[in-house]
């Protein structure tokens, strides 16, 4: 291209922002932009068109066009292409990258919990683009790599393994299905709490707990010394054929609630709420074994169905007592899931409703992610003794 024609070309682009003021600022762009990338390929062959010289790389090879968004609106571009197929205009590269983090920015707005309308209106402010609830998706759909290596990552040494279930509603062949969200978490011998993976699935069922924790096994965890959890049918099959040998702690807050179940007197709920703390909080498991025998002692009479039942689950939730007194209180019930429960209610709650399992999977995913990178950077969650 002559420095005659380079000159014309940018007369053209100052008379529009002269004629039409910020309204051809798109128009003006566009030329100035097709211009540069011209001159940029100039320098990449070495060489100014139909010159004869040694020093030439390649050769022109015409152009190809691109519509590129940008805050001025649509920009129809003309990318020169060169013969060796190895020349792209730095500018695009940088676009290119500057239009990947749009996409980063809008699926992290979508994982913080904010609903796909929102993240429409919002760009369109910001960027004067319409992004519809499908580009949001498929922004979100960038993180899936990350977050399945993440779920995959290589485990180590865990002390105490906590495990727990809860449910979504996700859209399956026109129908709404609740969906269960398997989570585990680990206390690491350094005193730090860690999730250590999640799965999705249609129920929580015993092959789907049983694929969860042998999972967590094929990927390095071991040392497992007590698995906290509460009492599903699905999960104790599964733990019993992954985790044979290890003491299991029966959550005891879930205890005393399937408690009042059996209680046949709304008056006595206070009272036989009181009693099972007193085992709980005794000092060793024998005043506890003990404590437990005065209960169903107190009860076989008046509530004989709430002694039977004490007598055979109550025991499951003493296994606290074989690990150090000072982790007792953390590790009694599944109650520290709690935090982690409210962010991940307080984020789906905005979606309502997935449509598919890999949605709520990345959204899931995400969340926990960011909640266990606090947990393994902040306050050690226990004390181990070396």
């Amino acid at each position: 291209m002559t420095h005659q024609n380079q000159s014309t070309d940018l007369h053209d682009a100052v008379q529009l922002l002269a004629d039409n003021g910020f309204e051809g600022m798109a128009n003006a762009m566009q030329i100035l932009f097709n211009e540069a990338m011209k001159i940029e390929r100039t320098e990449y062959i070495g060489a100014e068109p139909y010159q004869r010289t040694e020093q030439r790389r390649s050769y022109a090879n015409g152009f190809k066009a691109k519509t590129v968004n940008s805050r001025l609106g649509k920009l129809e571009l003309k990318v020169p292409q060169t013969r060796d197929g190895d020349f792209y205009p730095s500018a695009l590269e940088r676009g290119e990258r500057s239009e990947r983090a749009l996409k980063l920015a809008i699926a992290e707005m979508y994982v913080q919990g904010v609903s796909t309308r929102k993240v429409a209106k919002i760009t369109a402010e910001l960027c004067g683009l319409d992004v519809s609830s499908t580009q949001v998706s498929r922004a979100a759909k960038l993180l899936d790599e990350e977050l399945e290596t993440w779920r995959n990552r290589p485990l180590d040494q865990v002390e105490y393994l906590i495990v727990d279930a809860r449910y979504e509603k996700v859209r399956v062949a026109g129908s709404v299905r609740d969906c269960a969200v398997l989570i585990a978490i680990g206390i690491q011998p350094s005193g730090h709490r860690s999730v250590l993976g999640v799965s999705v699935s249609l129920s929580e069922a015993e092959v789907h707990w049983r694929e969860f924790l042998v999972s967590l096994k094929q990927r390095g965890l071991h040392g497992v010394k007590l698995i906290v959890s509460d009492a599903h049918e699905g999960l104790k099959a599964a733990r019993q054929a992954t985790f044979a040998g290890v003491p299991w702690q029966r959550c005891q807050f879930h205890l005393a609630q399937n408690a009042m179940q059996h209680t046949p007197k709304v008056e006595l709920r206070k009272q036989v709420a009181d009693d099972i703390r007193n085992i709980f909080i005794a000092r060793n498991a024998e005043d506890a074994t003990e404590e437990l025998c005065r209960f169903v002692e107190r009860y076989k009479d008046t509530a004989p169905k709430l002694a039977a039942w004490a007598e055979a689950n109550i025991p499951e939730g003493l296994a606290i007592f074989g690990i150090p007194a000072e982790h007792r209180k953390r590790m009694r019930t599944t109650n520290m899931l709690e935090r982690q429960n409210r962010e991940l209610k307080r984020r789906t709650r905005v979606a309502t409703l997935f449509p598919n399992e890999a949605s709520l999977l990345r959204l899931v995913t995400a969340v926990l992610v960011e909640l266990s990178d606090e947990w393994e950077t902040g306050m050690k969650y226990l004390t181990f003794q070396n």
